[in-house]
């Protein structure tokens, strides 16, 4: 069985895999509901459930671009090696 020093392809693998679950943050910081369920602290006048679940709203537009680059910028290099193109 080849190992990560020989081959590369496992090794962007092996990131690909890894990044992806940055994406399940969101969902497991939003189903603990009874983590976040309640009124204080305020920020800016608005109770912590409401500003809680807001702030998951830009984390995970940054976590799903996080993913998206790591992940093309290795399909780009798989391309590019394999002789293929656009």
């Amino acid at each position: 069985m080849p190992t990560i020093e020989q081959n590369p392809n496992l090794s962007t693998l092996a990131v690909e895999t890894e990044m992806k679950f940055l994406l399940i943050l969101p969902y497991l910081g939003l189903l603990a509901v009874p983590f976040y369920n309640s009124a204080g602290p305020e920020l800016f006048g608005f109770p912590f459930f409401y500003w809680y679940q807001f702030a998951w709203v830009p984390a995970t537009a940054l976590l799903t671009f996080l993913v998206y680059r790591a992940t093309r910028k290795n399909e780009d290099e798989t391309t590019t090696q394999s002789g293929g193109g656009h």
